[in-house]
Order: C-alpha cells, then sequence, then structure tokens
C-alpha cells in the first residue's frame, strides 16, 4: 500500500465526546499484562508497503488476529515486549523499538481482515494530518510514529501514554496552583477517564481477564479538599498512600504536597501497584527512608512529632515483623526501574524531583512540564511555552 492513503474512498470520520459520568479511576486499567501466545517466532519480514507473500512461520488465529508471541521481532524493529489491550479491530502490543533507541512503544496490530484494514487506513489518514498540521504535538493528541503491513496486517506505531496522562495531571493541577488552590486529595481514584470505553484481554500467566482503556484522556475531580491559599489548612490532608512527610510530621503544608502525590501516582502508573503501602506513620515514614534515604534532620528537629525520632534519627527496629516487612517490600527508587532505556531514567528522575522530602526544594508543576521526559520523547511541554511534547505506561504499561 503506498503510504500516501490518499486515494483511500472518503468517509466521514465521526467522533463522539463521551461524558465523564462513566469514567473509571485510571488504576482499574493499569495492570501489567504479559503476552505468552504459543507460537513459533515470525520469519520473514514485509516492507512497509506490504509482502504478498507470507512466510511459513506467520499465523493468524480464527479471529483473524496475527499469533505472535514476547520476544517476536517485526521489521526487524519492533520487539514484541507484551500484550496492552485487545479489541474488534486487532491487539495492541507494548514493544520494544529498536530504531528509536530501545523506546518502548504501543504497537497497534489490525486483524488481517479487510473492513479493519479499511479502517485502519483511514485511521493512517488522519494521523499523518494531524503530524502534518501539529509537527510539535503541542495539542494533545496521540502522535503516529510509524506505520506498515506485516503480511496482510496493517501495524501503526504510537507513542506509550504515561507521558500522556502525567502531562495532563501536572498540567492541570498546575493550574489549580497557579489559581492559588491546593488540591490536596490527589489519588487514581480522582483522576478519570473522559471515555470510559475499554477492551477486554485475557492474560494468560495471572489466568484473569483484564481491561484497557482505549483513550487517556483524564479528568481531575473531587475539589471536596480543595483549599486556597488564605484559608485555614487541616492538619492532615490526602489519602494516607499519596501523604507527603511534611504532613505526617505536621510542619505544615501547602501546594508542595499536591506534587509528592503526584509522584506518587506516576509511579503507580509506571508499575501498577502502591508505592508506600501502609495504614502506620511510623511505618509510612520507615518505607520513605528505606525508598528515598534518611529523613532531613531539619524536618526532624522541626516537627512536634518527636515520638517517632529517637536522637536525631527514626525510631525504627529493622528486627521486628514491620521491619522485615519494609525491608522485603520495598527498595531504592530507581531500582524499580524496568529498563535503562533514556525515557525510563528520565521518568525516575522526575518522580524522584518530586518526591524530595523539603516542600521548598520539590519540583514545581511549572518546572514539571519543562521536565526532559516530556520534552525528549514527545510527552509534553508546556503549550503555551511553545515547546515539545509527547507522550502508555511503561511508559509503556
Amino acid at each position: 500500500m503506498d503510504k500516501n492513503v490518499n486515494d483511500v474512498s472518503k468517509k466521514a470520520i465521526h467522533t463522539k465526546c463521551s461524558s465523564i459520568e462513566k469514567a473509571h479511576p485510571l488504576c482499574i486499567y493499569l495492570s501489567k499484562s504479559k503476552l505468552n501466545l504459543h507460537c513459533k517466532d515470525h520469519a520473514g519480514i514485509a516492507q512497509r508497503s506490504g509482502s504478498r507473500t507470507r512466510a511459513l512461520s506467520v499465523r493468524d488465529d480464527e479471529e483473524g488476529h496475527l499469533i505472535c508471541r514476547s520476544g517476536d521481532v517485526l521489521q526487524e524493529r519492533y520487539e514484541i515486549v507484551s500484550t496492552l489491550g485487545e479489541g474488534t479491530f486487532g491487539r495492541v502490543m507494548q514493544c520494544i523499538d529498536h530504531r528509536r533507541g530501545g523506546t518502548h512503544v504501543a504497537l497497534k496490530i489490525i486483524k488481517n481482515v479487510e473492513k479493519y484494514k479499511e479502517a485502519a487506513r483511514l485511521e493512517i489518514n488522519v494521523l499523518e494530518r494531524i503530524n502534518e498540521k501539529d509537527p510539535e504535538n503541542k495539542h494533545l493528541c496521540i502522535q503516529m510514529f510509524d506505520w506498515f503491513d506485516y503480511h496482510g496486517h496493517m501495524c501503526i506505531s504510537f507513542e506509550l501514554l504515561v507521558r500522556h496522562m502525567a502531562y495532563q495531571l501536572c498540567l492541570a493541577v498546575k493550574f489549580l496552583h497557579d489559581t492559588k488552590l491546593t488540591h490536596t486529595d490527589l489519588k487514581p481514584e480522582n483522576i478519570l477517564f473522559v471515555n470510559s470505553e475499554f477492551s477486554m484481554s485475557y492474560n494468560v500467566e495471572k489466568k484473569r481477564d483484564e481491561r484497557a482503556v482505549k483513550s487517556t484522556a483524564v479528568r481531575v475531580v473531587d475539589f471536596g479538599s480543595a483549599t486556597f491559599d488564605h484559608e485555614h489548612h487541616s492538619t492532615i490532608v490526602s489519602t494516607r498512600h499519596y501523604r507527603a512527610p511534611e504532613v505526617i510530621l505536621e510542619l505544615g503544608w501547602c501546594q508542595p504536597c499536591d506534587v509528592w502525590s503526584i509522584g506518587c501516582i506516576l509511579f503507580e502508573y509506571y508499575l501498577g501497584f502502591t508505592l508506600f503501602q501502609t495504614h502506620d506513620n511510623r511505618e509510612h515514614l520507615a518505607m520513605m527512608e528505606r525508598i528515598l534515604g534518611p529523613v532531613p534532620s531539619r524536618m526532624i528537629r522541626k516537627t512536634r512529632k518527636q515520638k517517632y525520632f529517637y536522637r536525631g534519627r527514626l525510631d525504627w527496629d529493622e528486627s521486628s515483623s514491620a521491619g522485615k516487612y519494609v525491608r522485603e517490600n520495598c527498595k531504592p527508587l530507581r531500582r524499580y526501574l524496568l529498563s535503562e532505556a533514556e525515557e525510563h531514567h528520565q521518568l525516575f528522575d522526575l518522580i524522584e524531583s518530586m518526591l524530595e522530602y523539603e516542600p521548598g526544594k520539590r519540583l514545581t508543576l511549572g518546572d514539571s512540564l519543562k521536565h526532559p521526559f516530556f520534552e525528549g520523547g514527545g510527552g509534553g511541554a508546556d503549550p503555551s511555552a511553545g515547546k515539545n511534547w509527547e507522550g502508555n505506561r511503561d511508559i509503556s504499561r
């Protein structure tokens, strides 16, 4: 097929705006799913324009899906890592793009069924126009990196969208901060998808169905605890797992406590589990020290909560059952990295800057939008600043 798909018959392309009323929390959908389909590796490589002769080891299932598994390589470029979702059109796979420095991308593999292939051609036409009109991706539409025909399967390579969700979250909360508001209760349950439609796929390893959201446009909700800068600040705010250290230590709080919560949320988007899984203040502080290093002495000296400390250090028994739990379930932040690819390190650098103990040293959301994680692979930069931006969780998952 010619790359320029303008010869495709013109059809009306309808966009549907979905109500937020059925939106689901992000955390429902972001589970890790490893592809484990039993088949042979692919042998033949089709050119972008397609190959009329299918290699013997390239097979489809009865529904027209390309049969593939983790480790397979398409186009001598895309190494399949896992499945992200499945729909009537085909499957979306998480892949390593070896021509983009090992960057993880989402590869949409369309069924070898003519009506879905035709729909894919129309989608490619639209995505190419979007890329043409917005080459720096300032307007938050998903970017197509590449497309090709693989033995009858239209394949479209996209950015992975943890970046997209992270950027929207930072941008939305920055707006609140600019309005002299602190949300105080940021957590995945309060970040809703605009479109709640999802596809189902069966995770062979976990032996369960998993849902993959179809669109990553999100909205921040629940302003019941939001506080203006000039208003009375309650002593304790935020849901436990997303609570900043200055809140736990009752040192007073302001907008940086939202940034801490966002750092915890981004970690959860990336790995699929909560960073600080606890319900006890002392244990929470012990987890922070295990993951981020010691609590600063200045904060220890200043807090009224001296019961948590002894001789300027956290009073924590490493040999207790709780101590063993923290030691076995927590580790230094960078050891949670799933890849050594640059974009993964950029994400963790961003998270690290958001999880700075000292509120005054914590990254502001204005600065976060200029972070290399959003600028490098297309994650996003402040549109008003005219900088580049890009954007599924592993950054991908």
